[in-house]
């Protein structure tokens, strides 16, 4: 039995990205990342839905901090970025997979981020337990 594909939504008028996938999947894109390729199919949505994009391409950019943005004619999400970047954020999408206690991940851009580059889409990305955890 294979995993269902991510679910990857964008919002125009905000510009953000939500991400949604069972643990397994968000490690494949985790492992796609470190690499620096790869491109992963996501679940279609409803006729019509606007909201819904096709997959997510992997590139190795080198000398560039991960930079997020989309590819609207194919409508795919992009995530590129050098080795020492994409490294860093593989390991927050791993964290993410294995965070038995639900929650979600933002990844936006402020000064300083330490492996997000300026100018890239705001990314939610959604841990397969469920959301927030309980105290």
């Amino acid at each position: 039995m294979s995993a269902m594909p991510p679910r990857v939504l964008h919002y125009p008028a905000s510009g953000e990205v939500d991400l949604s996938a069972p643990a397994a999947e968000l490690h494949r894109l985790a492992r796609a990342v470190a690499q620096g390729e790869g491109l992963l199919w996501t679940t279609a949505g409803p006729d019509g839905d606007d909201r819904v994009l096709a997959g997510v391409e992997i590139l190795d950019t080198p000398g560039s901090a991960v930079r997020i943005a989309l590819d609207p004619a194919r409508r795919v999400l992009l995530i590129g970025g050098d080795s020492d970047s994409r490294v860093l954020f593989a390991a927050n999408l791993r964290a993410m997979a294995d965070a038995e206690d639900g929650g979600h991940l933002h990844v936006d851009h402020f000064p300083d981020h330490p492996y997000l580059a300026e100018g890239s889409l705001p990314l939610v990305v959604n841990s397969p337990h469920g959301g927030m955890p309980g105290r």
